[in-house]
C-alpha cells in the first residue's frame, strides 16, 4: 500500500511541477514567441519547425495549439501553416520526455532539486516580476524531479507486485491493448508528459517491457488530443478543425506505428540492449512523429481540404464569434477581440460609406443591429478579460481596443440620422467632400490600411476648412432671405454630424494600429 501511496503522490507532484513550469515558461516567453511563431509560420514546413521549438521551449503542446487556434481565427496564418505547427508540436512535446531521462535517471537530480526547492519558492513568494516567473519556472522544475523521485519509489517496490506477465502481450491484439492502457492514462491525467513519465519509471521498474512500454507511449500520443477536443466543444470553427486535425495526425501516425512496433519489436529490444531501455523508448517515441510529419507534410494540401469538408462552415448567427476559451491565453484573447473589432467596423464603414453615395443606398444602414449585438458580446468579453500588473504592453493593447469600442458605439448611435446625408449630398458645396468621405469609409470597410487615417485626416481638415466658411454663408444668406433658419440648422447639424464620423473612423484607425503594435504577433503578420 506504501508504494502505491508513492506512486500516486509522486504523480501528483509530476502533474503539479509540470503545471508551474509550464505556465511560468509561457508566461516568460509569450510576447515575443508568440511573434516569431507568427513571423516563422510561412510555409508548412516552417510551421513544423517553430511548432517543434515552441513546444520544446514552453514544455507545452496544449498551449502551442492554443496560440496557433488564436492566429487562425484572427486570420495570421491560413489552416495549412497551422497543420504544419501541429505536426511540429507533436514532435516538440516527446522533449519532456528527454528531459525527465537526462535529469531525472542519468544525473539523478532528484536531491538536489528538493535542497533547490527552497531558494526558488522565496523567489515565488518574495520577488515580482521575471525573478518571479524564473522562480515559478525552476520550483515547477524542481517538483518534477521530486515527484519523479517518488514514481521510481513506487514504481520500484510496485515490480515485486506487477509484472510484465500481468499485462497484455506484444501480440498484435496485445498491443492495441497496450495502446489502450495509454490512451486512458493520458486522458486520466491530462497531460501526455506525466504519462511518458510514468512509462518510463514503470520500465525502470521491471514492471513493463520495452515493447510494452513502446505500444504504451502509441496510445499516449492519442490520449493527449482529447484535451484540445474538449476546448474546442461550442468553439469557433478554425478551433474545432485544429482540435480534429490534431486528433487525425495522431490517430494516422499511431495506426502507422503499431504495425511497425510489431514487424520490428525485436529490433527495438536490440536497440534497448546497446544503448539503454529508456534512451530505446524514447528514440522510438520521437522516430514515429518524425516519421509521421514526414509523411504527412507534403499532403497538406489535401490534409486540410479533408478537415474543412469533415468541419464544414455553421453559419453564426451573429456577426462576431468570440471563444470564451481564448480568455485564458491574454494575448490570444486580445487578438481575438481585434478580430472582431475589425469585423464591427468593416460592416459600420461599409455601411456608411454605402449612405454617402449616388445614389445613396440605406439599406446597410437599417440592417445594423448584428452590430449592436456584436458589441454587447465584446464587451462582455473584454470585461473577463483579465490582465497581469506586469504585461504592460498587453495592458497598452487592452486601452487600445477599448477606444475602439467606444469610437465605434459612438458612430453606431450616429448611423441612425440619415437626414444628414440627404442635406450633405443636396448641398452644392459640401457635396464633393461628403462624396469623397464615403468612399473613404467604403475603402475602410473593404480593405483597411494605415495610409486611410492619412486620408481621413486631409478629409477632415477639407471639410472643416468648407465648414467655416459655409457657415457663414448660411447665416449671411439667412439674413438676406436666401435660406430659412431651419434649413441653416439642418447644414449646420448635418456639417457637425460628418465631422463627428470621420473623428470616429480615424480614431478607431489609430488605435487599431496601437493594438497591432502591442501585440508582436498582428504587428509583424
Amino acid at each position: 500500500m506504501t508504494t502505491l501511496f508513492a506512486l500516486a503522490g509522486g504523480i501528483g507532484i509530476f502533474l503539479l511541477g509540470m503545471e508551474m513550469m509550464t505556465a511560468a515558461l509561457r508566461e516568460q516567453a509569450g510576447p515575443g514567441l508568440r511573434g516569431l511563431l507568427a513571423r516563422s509560420t510561412t510555409t508548412p514546413l516552417r510551421g513544423v519547425m517553430t511548432g517543434a521549438a515552441t513546444t520544446a521551449v514552453i514544455q507545452s503542446s496544449s498551449a502551442t495549439t492554443v496560440m496557433t487556434v488564436g492566429f487562425v481565427g484572427a486570420g495570421l496564418i491560413p489552416m495549412t501553416h497551422a497543420l504544419g505547427v501541429i505536426y511540429g508540436a507533436n514532435i516538440g512535446t516527446t522533449m519532456t520526455g528527454w528531459l525527465v531521462s537526462i535529469l531525472g535517471f542519468k544525473l539523478n537530480l532528484g536531491a538536489f532539486a528538493a535542497l533547490l526547492l527552497l531558494p526558488a519558492s522565496l523567489g515565488v513568494l518574495l520577488a515580482k516580476g521575471q525573478t518571479a516567473r524564473i522562480g515559478r519556472a525552476v520550483a515547477g522544475l524542481c517538483l518534477l524531479l521530486v515527484g519523479l523521485d517518488l514514481m521510481q519509489e513506487g514504481a520500484s517496490g510496485l515490480g515485486a507486485h506487477v509484472t510484465p506477465d500481468d499485462l497484455p502481450g506484444t501480440g498484435a491484439f496485445g498491443l492495441i491493448a497496450l495502446a489502450g492502457i495509454g490512451l486512458a492514462l493520458t486522458v486520466a491525467m491530462q497531460s501526455s508528459s506525466a504519462a511518458v513519465a510514468l512509462a518510463l519509471v514503470m520500465l525502470q521498474g521491471g514492471a513493463l517491457t520495452l515493447v510494452q512500454g513502446a505500444a504504451i507511449v502509441v496510445g499516449m500520443n492519442v490520449g493527449t488530443t482529447f484535451t484540445a477536443l474538449l476546448a474546442s466543444v461550442g468553439g469557433s470553427r478554425p478551433m474545432r478543425q485544429v482540435a480534429v486535425a490534431n486528433l487525425l495526425f495522431n490517430l494516422v501516425v499511431s495506426g502507422l506505428a503499431l504495425p511497425l512496433l510489431w514487424l520490428f519489436a525485436d529490433r527495438l529490444t536490440g536497440l534497448g540492449g546497446l544503448t539503454d531501455a529508456a534512451t530505446a523508448l524514447l528514440l522510438f517515441h520521437t522516430g514515429f512523429n518524425l516519421v509521421g510529419t514526414t509523411i504527412f507534410l507534403p499532403l497538406t494540401d489535401r490534409f486540410a481540404a479533408l478537415v474543412a469538408r469533415l468541419v464544414p462552415e455553421i453559419r453564426q448567427p451573429g456577426l462576431v464569434s468570440l471563444d470564451r476559451s481564448a480568455l485564458g491565453d491574454v494575448d490570444t484573447a486580445l487578438l481575438t477581440a481585434q478580430t472582431a473589432v475589425d469585423a464591427i467596423a468593416a460592416r459600420l464603414f461599409s455601411a456608411l460609406g454605402a449612405g454617402m453615395c449616388t445614389p445613396p443606398d440605406y439599406r446597410a444602414l437599417a440592417a445594423l443591429a448584428p452590430v449592436a449585438a456584436a458589441l454587447d458580446d465584446l464587451r462582455a468579453f473584454m470585461a473577463d478579460l483579465h490582465i497581469p500588473a506586469d504585461r504592460d504592453r498587453a495592458r497598452e493593447g487592452f486601452a487600445a481596443l477599448l477606444h475602439q469600442v467606444d469610437h465605434l458605439s459612438r458612430m453606431l448611435a450616429r448611423t441612425g440620422q440619415t437626414a444628414h446625408i440627404d442635406s450633405l449630398l443636396d448641398d452644392r458645396i459640401l457635396r464633393r467632400g461628403s462624396l469623397a468621405a464615403g468612399a473613404c469609409l467604403r475603402r475602410l470597410g473593404d480593405n483597411p490600411t494605415p495610409r486611410e487615417e492619412a486620408r481621413i485626416a486631409r478629409i477632415m481638415r477639407h471639410l472643416d476648412h468648407r465648414r467655416d466658411r459655409h457657415r457663414r454663408g448660411l447665416l449671411l444668406g439667412e439674413h438676406a432671405g436666401l435660406y430659412s433658419l431651419p434649413e441653416v440648422f439642418a447644414h449646420t447639424d448635418a456639417m457637425r454630424w460628418l465631422g463627428r464620423i470621420l473623428h470616429h473612423a480615424e480614431r478607431v484607425v489609430f488605435y487599431r494600429q496601437q493594438t497591432r503594435q502591442a501585440l508582436p504577433a498582428a504587428s509583424q503578420a
